[in-house]
């Protein structure tokens, strides 16, 4: 018998991958054109959503915010002409902030610029260089092996550009100003588990939030580039979240069927962390991780001098699944059944 919370989650989980599917295309990075086309996406199912823009050079506590990257197209192009590591067909096979090159090198030279993946012959491995500059492309091993001998022509057609790292904030009140809070990233290309899984959760929250009469707490939504993002947010809103938040998730990798997954805030033992335990407290499939093996925002939200009552929630934990940053995080691994069940386990804590 199918009861009504669980038609509710399925439909979630239907909207949810439809989303995703939407998103997965875009060449999302720190920042740059990609990155704000899906924010605007977000907001268009969402006008609640208020942008927050923080220009290139500014300060945001230790950390400098950096020059836009935008990338048109790049390739490794043998001397017969055929090419090689093509961005437009797989924006995996750059790695991200990869300065403009045009150059050629023998076949031992380019070797050094690719990057392959330490465990899959067949998986091209997500690389990033976001604040040292530098150029390398992704290939997978089977590809590599497959270069010709001979010289090959590299080219990267990219711009570094004054611009703004950009992140949007969502509030949807209730009669207490007390806050439930809910933040994930939208910073990395086509990956949908690592990627998309959390944003689109993030989306859907919010239109179970709005569907609910007489509201008692506020809901705070967030959606920014990973850790610079959340470390400029914080250094914005500090105060205010200090005030008011008394609960929150960073959510990210919740598409996957395997596990369900609580990386704990720094003292483990808030409202958010409670909440999260008796959610997952009938489901056989859980792993609970203590904030040391943190490596998400929950790095930023719970830091010293911070400390929000803010933890992880995860299908399996980033890093622990074979697709991770990789272009096997894809739709085999996101699946709809995966995301309802995140949705169920939010819902309940909303509940």
């Amino acid at each position: 018998m199918t009861t009504n919370s669980s038609k509710i989650e399925l439909k979630a989980g239907c909207d949810m991958i439809a989303f995703a599917k939407e998103l997965f295309p875009l060449n999302r990075s720190l920042m740059g054109p990609d990155f704000r086309l899906s924010l605007k996406k977000f907001a268009a199912k969402h006008p609640e959503f208020e942008l927050l823009k923080f220009k290139t050079g500014s300060k945001v506590f230790d950390w400098e915010v950096p020059k836009e990257w935008i990338i048109r197209e790049a390739y490794i192009e043998h001397e017969s002409g055929k090419k090689f590591a093509v961005f437009s067909e797989n924006n995996l096979h750059l790695m991200g902030y990869s300065e403009p090159v045009n150059k050629i090198l023998s076949r031992e030279q380019l070797l050094k610029r690719i990057h392959t993946h330490p465990h899959d012959k067949t998986a091209i491995q997500y690389v990033t260089s976001y604040y040292k500059r530098n150029w390398a492309f992704c290939m997978s091993t089977e590809q590599v092996e497959s270069l010709p001998d001979g010289d090959f022509r590299v080219f990267i057609d990219s711009e570094f550009r004054d611009g703004h790292l950009c992140l949007q904030e969502a509030v949807i009140n209730g009669s207490s100003a007390k806050e439930i809070f809910f933040s994930s990233y939208l910073c990395h290309p086509s990956m949908a588990n690592n990627e998309l899984s959390g944003p689109v959760l993030l989306s859907k929250i919010m239109d179970y939030i709005k569907s609910i009469e007489n509201r008692r707490y506020t809901y705070r939504f967030v959606l920014l580039p990973e850790t610079i993002g959340s470390i400029a947010y914080l250094s914005l809103r500090k105060d205010l979240l200090k005030k008011n938040v008394i609960c929150g998730y960073n959510l990210t990798c919740v598409g996957d069927e395997r596990a369900y997954s609580h990386v704990e805030s720094r003292h483990g033992n808030n409202l958010s962390d409670i909440a999260l335990r008796s959610a997952l407290a009938d489901f056989s499939n859980v792993v609970h991780y203590s904030f040391l093996e943190r490596g998400s925002d929950e790095r930023q939200y719970c830091a010293p001098g911070i400390d929000l009552p803010i933890c992880t929630f995860c299908r399996t934990k980033f890093g622990r699944y074979p697709e991770y940053h990789s272009s096997k995080d894809d739709f085999s691994v996101v699946t709809e059944k995966g995301l309802a069940g995140s949705f169920g386990v939010i819902k309940t804590i909303v509940d």
